[in-house]
């Protein structure tokens, strides 16, 4: 419980504030901190009466926001300044923008004013609503990026510090962070913070798992740095005759993206060999960056054997969110691979800072514009995804999604243009790249010479060539084949504008079958008859008769029928209307309480197969039916991000009444009555019900799938550890993906 001490607050509040001016100073050197001062005090009076939930002083999270901004990002005064007012004019009415704005200019008043205008999307009550939070911040990017900086600093100290929060709200937020924020901050090259925010929220999700990973990476920290010492001798051995001046880092791995590894490959802690990898940073002078990297390479290849297929070169192609680097996999004398990552001074900070460092670089060198174009050409995406018809719909968080997870694929245009997208990326997405109109009149691609269908997926080096024709338009199949934002937007555009012609071809047509029955084609009838075929307006009615899906006899009907009976009678009245609205309202007004399950109807999901045991929640989307995830299931992460107000935070009961299908992957040595032992195991020791067994051998080794049915997460644990014990079985452990029967 905290207890208050004011005298103890107010020299805490000093000392986070001269911690905030070292970490300033320590990237600009001599400050002219008046301006900053000015806005600590502001900030200090504004919320000199508010405390956080942990009961300490509310300012102590400005000043660590203001800090992160600072040290962390390597952003400068304006930055600063506005990080620290972040929250005033939210949280107290006597301050105004235009307070700011007198006090601290036009651009720290624009940048307070866009994070007051963000509010965090799990305190919505809409999906919808979520997304125009996400829109809002978003929007910012067209104008100042650092809006969205400050506002990944504050996510990051709230992870920080989400201990006070209850488990259901620790949930949602740990969510949204994965869903939108982590995602985020990589697009924006804040690698560091990407890693923190992933590694806090898995310690929300999944706390056991989190535990274990860490404790693990913890009991063999001592050996990793006497592995490393002996690896980097011959190397820096190399440079220093070189006379290089370099600078040698080992980084571990976060505790996420081994889980997530773990999980890929689906092997324990102890079979993940990559748990590090060793940077090398040098000083070098822009015009010598590419060639003193290669020089480093040649160092390395010559005390080390690479992996021919594990070089990768992102200094002659960066990556979209400007990171530049080169990594190469290098065989270490004890058998283990290693990664090695060669940089400059320069590419280092654009690595660890991003878009701030990449911003700086950018106004100083003169580059080459192709070098550093990807984040500008991001934005720009961006701001088009923004400005689209379907912006203000769910639709809009799959685009930006894509655009913030997506890895690339880098190919030629036939004149040796280098173009890149998002990996899977099909032939019709990159025709839409190069031009709008090629990709509308798109008839054929080749690619590497060779003609390909139109949802074929490109590869890293491919050369494109689209054969267009005029005569030719999108269809409705091609939604199916395009996957970037640009070509679906571009294709519905099209499909629009064919489809207002085809409409008012049917409107004709229609007027025309009506003059027949002698009924007349007035607004009025033209509205009834919409709804008495199901349609929400005339324009949908017109295109169906002009794709000839209304059956003329319809038409007969309606003419025939009295119109004001029918339309008592019809689904969807008014009376129906208001049932849904209150099954709605209920569902929105569920307080965040934890169910038991047994006290609940529901189905368990395929994606996760969660056990009893297992952290969970349930997922309704209509008050009645309600699906189980695990926490950790990619699927849950998502709904609990879009659609906080339907989710209801579970748990099982104590007394689990009936069984779950659980499974296991077992792989080792082949010999004979293998299949036998397992099944024997499971069958007759265990006393578990089989429901699957797939097995794949190769030469002396095989690897095992089989589901069957258990209580809970124990069951399951207890069969793993036996089957372990099998004579040739070198590993067992939970299936994540069951194998399709």
């Amino acid at each position: 419980m905290y207890t208050i001490d004011l005298q103890k607050e107010k020299k805490e509040i000093v000392k986070r504030y001269r911690a905030l001016m070292r970490a300033w100073s320590s990237n600009k050197g001599v400050l002219k901190n008046n301006q900053v001062r000015k806005a600590f005090i502001m900030a200090s009076q504004a919320h000199n009466t508010m405390r956080r939930r942990t009961g300490e002083p509310y300012i102590y999270h400005p000043l660590e926001v203001a800090r992160i901004v600072a040290g962390e990002i390597g952003l400068g005064e304006t930055a600063i300044i506005s990080a620290l007012l972040h929250d005033v004019v939210e949280d107290n009415p006597d301050y105004t923008i235009e307070m700011i704005r007198q006090n601290f200019g036009d651009k720290v008043a624009y940048i307070v004013d866009g994070l007051t205008k963000i509010k965090d999307g799990y305190e919505r009550l809409e999906s919808t609503a979520q997304v125009e939070s996400i829109k809002k911040m978003l929007l910012t990017l067209s104008d100042d990026v650092r809006v969205i900086l400050i506002k990944l600093a504050d996510r990051l100290h709230n992870m920080r510090t989400l201990d006070s929060m209850p488990p259901s709200k620790q949930q949602n937020i740990a969510a949204e962070t994965l869903y939108l924020y982590s995602p985020l901050a990589h697009r924006l090259g804040l690698y560091v913070i990407k890693s923190e925010l992933e590694d806090l929220a898995l310690k929300y999700n999944e706390p056991e798992i989190y535990r274990t990973i860490s404790l693990k990476l913890q009991e063999t920290e001592t050996e990793r740095k006497n592995f490393i010492t002996k690896f980097i001798f011959p190397i820096r051995k190399a440079m220093s005759v070189q006379g290089i001046n370099y600078e040698i880092d080992t980084r571990a791995k976060s505790v996420y993206s081994i889980y997530k590894k773990m999980q890929k490959k689906e092997i324990p802690f102890e079979e993940v060999y990559d748990l590090f990898a060793v940077r090398i940073i040098i000083d070098s002078p822009p015009e010598q960056e590419k060639l003193d990297c290669w020089r480093i390479y040649t160092l390395i290849t010559d005390n080390y054997n690479p992996k021919q297929n594990r070089l990768r070169d992102w200094i002659s192609t960066p990556k979209a969110n400007g990171y530049e680097s080169l990594h190469t996999t290098v065989m270490s004398p004890t058998g283990q691979w290693v990664e090695v990552q060669i940089r400059t001074r320069r590419m280092h900070e654009i690595a660890e800072r991003g878009y701030a460092a990449h911003w700086k670089y950018k106004q100083q060198v003169d580059r080459d514009k192709s070098q550093e174009s990807g984040l500008d050409d991001w934005l720009e995406e961006v701001r088009k995804i923004l400005k689209s018809p379907d912006a203000n719909t769910l639709n809009f968080l799959d685009d930006i999604k894509l655009t913030l997870f997506s890895d690339e694929v880098f190919v030629w245009t036939p004149k040796g243009h280098l173009k890149s997208l998002p990996s899977g990326s099909t032939v019709l997405d990159f025709a839409y790249l190069v031009h709008t109109e090629l990709g509308n009149h798109c008839i054929g691609v080749k690619v590497n010479r060779n003609l390909v269908p139109l949802n074929h997926k490109l590869r890293s080096g491919d050369q494109v060539e689209i054969i267009a024709s005029k005569k030719s338009f999108p269809k409705e199949e091609w939604l199916e084949y395009a996957i970037t934002p640009r070509a679906r937007m571009s294709i519905k555009e099209e499909l629009k504008e064919q489809r207002k012609v085809q409409a008012a071809e049917g409107r004709v047509k229609l007027e025309g079958i009506f003059a027949r029955i002698d009924l007349k084609f007035s607004k009025s009838n033209i509205t009834k008859f919409s709804e008495f075929m199901g349609f929400t307006s005339p324009a949908d009615l017109y295109y169906r008769v002009y794709l000839e899906e209304i059956p003329i006899e319809k038409i007969f009907a309606f003419g025939q029928l009295n119109v004001d009976e029918l339309l008592n009678r019809k689904p969807g009245s008014k009376a129906e209307g208001k049932e849904q609205e209150k099954i709605q309202l209920n569902l929105k007004n569920k307080p965040h309480v934890e169910y038991d399950l047994d006290a609940l109807s529901f189905t368990v999901a395929t994606c996760c197969h969660p056990l009893p045991g297992d952290e969970v929640i349930a997922y309704t989307n209509d008050g009645i039916n309600r699906i189980v995830h695990r926490t950790n299931c990619h699927e849950a992460i998502e709904l609990m991000a879009r659609f906080s107000k339907r989710i209801i935070y579970a748990r099982w009961s104590n007394k689990p009444m009936m069984t779950y299908l659980g499974g296991v992957k077992i792989s080792g040595f082949d010999r004979k009555s293998m299949i036998s032992d397992i099944i024997r195991v499971i069958s007759e020791e265990m006393r578990f019900n089989v429901r699957s067994f797939h097995i794949d051998t190769s030469g002396d080794l095989f690897e095992a799938y089989i589901s069957f049915f258990v209580m809970d997460t124990l069951d399951l644990n207890r069969s793993i550890e036996r089957i372990k014990l099998i004579d040739g079985v070198s590993s067992a452990s939970r299936m994540l993906r069951f194998l399709k029967s």
